[in-house]
């Protein structure tokens, strides 16, 4: 908490920025609030910097690739994951980690998750975890993201669900530092101009590895 503190006082002078970034790209609110499944299920407000335009009705909880709801400024900062700055409000208030298992709509957890996949809710909802990685470096990737629920549902949910199992089965300090150093190595690649990363997986066991599949 102290430590998100610190990097939210930095970081505060960037997000006055990308304020006024958003403010000119599209009106409406600088921020949205997402609810959240935290531990145990329950339901928390999530802190986004906010990157879509304001829909007139109920959308997808699903963002595609591309989504053409997000204007051009929200779609590098959902590139460059700066839209999640504002979480560490959340980690501040003892409901995030920055490493913990991806934090769920309500939605999905309700209909969805099994009662093994609920071993995710035993443990803080972090900023990045194996499964979080698998899904900004290769689910947000695939073409057939399609940013439907079904999708969504038969693809990237399971898979990211087993490897935040194996997250929370096998934490550690150690194992933790590793994918926050893993995290910011996927962050610069992107900064520099890479897009693909399908041919790599993230290890679910802890090696903090990422390993070329066939």
């Amino acid at each position: 908490m102290v430590l998100a503190a610190v990097l939210l006082l930095l970081a505060t002078p960037l997000m006055l920025v990308i304020a006024i970034g958003i403010r000119l790209s599209d009106p409406g609110p600088v921020f949205y609030l997402a609810d959240r499944a935290g531990v145990r299920g329950v339901v928390f407000r999530m802190y986004k910097l906010r990157t879509m335009r304001i829909a007139s009705g109920p959308g997808s909880r699903i963002a595609e690739t591309r989504d053409p709801r997000a204007f051009a400024f929200g779609a590098f900062l959902r590139r460059m994951k700066l839209d999640e700055l504002p979480q560490l409000m959340n980690i501040i208030r003892g409901e995030m980690a920055f490493v913990g298992p991806r934090p769920e709509d309500p939605w999905f957890v309700d209909r969805y998750y099994t009662r093994t996949d609920r071993e995710t809710l035993e443990a803080p909802p972090g900023l990045t975890s194996p499964g979080t990685l698998y899904y900004f470096t290769r689910a947000e990737q695939f073409p057939d993201n399609t940013g439907t629920e079904a999708s969504y549902i038969s693809g990237p949910l399971k898979r990211k669900l087993a490897l935040d199992r194996a997250y929370v089965r096998g934490a550690s300090a150690a194992y933790d530092l590793r994918l926050a150093i893993q995290t910011i190595w996927v962050l610069g690649c992107v900064a520099v101009g890479r897009r693909h990363f399908s041919e790599y997986r993230f290890d679910a066991l802890g090696s903090g590895k990422a390993r070329q599949t066939t």
